[in-house]
Parts: C-alpha cells; sequence; structure tokens
C-alpha cells in the first residue's frame, strides 16, 4: 500500500453512513426492531455481513441466512418506515466532520462522497445539513454495477475527480468499504465505530478514533 508519506493527496472521498453521520446507530436499532418482529435478534456476524454494503445485497443477508418469506423489496419498505421515524429525532453528523471539511475547503481539494446507500437518501441527509452543494462529487448505489468491498465505486470517483487513485485519501467506517478503497488503491483511513470496531481493517492505510483525531488532522494538515 501506499502511504501519505510518498505521495500528494488531491483529493478527498468520504464514506456516508457511520463516517459523516451516526446512521449506522439507526440502522441497528432498525434492523433490530425489524428482527424482533419476526422473533430474531441481530447477531454480531449478521450486522458485519451487511455493513457498508447496497441495500438490497445486505437484506438478502437476512432473507437467506434467517429464511424470512418476504422479499427483500418488502423488508426494504419496512425498515424505511422504521429507519425514517428514528432518524427524525435521532440524526447527528459523527465528531470532527464540519472540521474535515473546514480544513479540505480551506486547501481548495475536490470532496467527493461514495455511498452504498440510495442517492435520495443521500442527498437528503445532506441537503438536511447543508452539505450537498460543499461537495464536487457524489456517487451512490445507482451509480454502480459492482457494490463494495468491490472497488468501483472508488475507481470511478479518482476518475471523476481527475486523479490517480493513490492520490486520493479516503475515509472509511467498515471492512467492506475500507477494502473498496483499498483495492481501488486510494490511500484509506479507517474510522471505525462501536458496531465495527470488531471488523478487519488491516488494509487501511491509517485508523483513527473520529474524524477529529489528531492523526486525520496532521495528514490534512
Amino acid at each position: 500500500m501506499p502511504t501519505d508519506e510518498t505521495i500528494l493527496i488531491r483529493a478527498v472521498v468520504f464514506d456516508l453512513d457511520g463516517l459523516m453521520f451516526n446512521t449506522e446507530d439507526i440502522f441497528n436499532q432498525t434492523g433490530r426492531e425489524l428482527l424482533r418482529r419476526r422473533g430474531h435478534e441481530m447477531t454480531p456476524w449478521l450486522l458485519h455481513r451487511m455493513m457498508g454494503r447496497r441495500a438490497p445485497e445486505a437484506f438478502q443477508v437476512l432473507v437467506d441466512h434467517l429464511g424470512l418469506s418476504e422479499t427483500v423489496e418488502e423488508l426494504l419498505t419496512e425498515s424505511k418506515e422504521i429507519f425514517d421515524a428514528i432518524k427524525a429525532t435521532y440524526l447527528a453528523p459523527m465528531p470532527g466532520l464540519f472540521d474535515v471539511l473546514g480544513i479540505l475547503e480551506r486547501r481548495r481539494l475536490p470532496t467527493g462522497v461514495a455511498t452504498s446507500s440510495p442517492r435520495r437518501y443521500l442527498e437528503e441527509i445532506l441537503r438536511q445539513f447543508e452539505l450537498l452543494e460543499r461537495f464536487h462529487l457524489t456517487l451512490t448505489a445507482e451509480d454502480v454495477t459492482h457494490g463494495k468491498p468491490h472497488p468501483e465505486i472508488y475507481l470511478q470517483a479518482a476518475e471523476r475527480l481527475r486523479v490517480a487513485p493513490r492520490e486520493m485519501l479516503v475515509f472509511e467506517d467498515s471492512e467492506a468499504g475500507t477494502r473498496s478503497a483499498a483495492t481501488a488503491g486510494a490511500v484509506v483511513v479507517s474510522v471505525p465505530h462501536r458496531h465495527s470496531a470488531d471488523q478487519d481493517f488491516s488494509v487501511a492505510t491509517h485508523i483513527a478514533a473520529s474524524l477529529n483525531d489528531p492523526l486525520v488532522l496532521q495528514l490534512l494538515a
């Protein structure tokens, strides 16, 4: 893996869920309620397999592993209703997000968001916090053929930001996302949280405690 000491960072790309916002907390509560209604419990194994992936692929894990009778589409619809009810009062930015964005804007570095979530969802959240116009690029589940951990989304991000993958810094919070960015050849700073702390981040260039970790601020100085 290339390191930040040997290259010039010319663009920065963020994952969305669990990295920019506390949505993994909300997804966790949503999944637990969805399964509670069916007499099941959310396990660490299921969380690991679902996190960082596009919604249809994540919910297919539930259907296959638990033998659920509902279709993925039916589960997605019910899940969205639960998620929206929780999100209305619980959604918040992750610590350090606005600090990092301010630094990047002062440095005039191109920025992007690359998420496994749908575009409508991404734009709704970014608009709520007046962030949509602050990014040069947004890529979502609809923009790729292969979801994370496949590297397609980050290869596409580098191409559209007109930088080599090794010149792109990526912030991720999950193993799937970290593997996606690392396989693409990007410099990856993984920021695990309580739902992903036990995942494998061995391919990350760096591991940080938060977006305002001194390590992150030093990398962007």
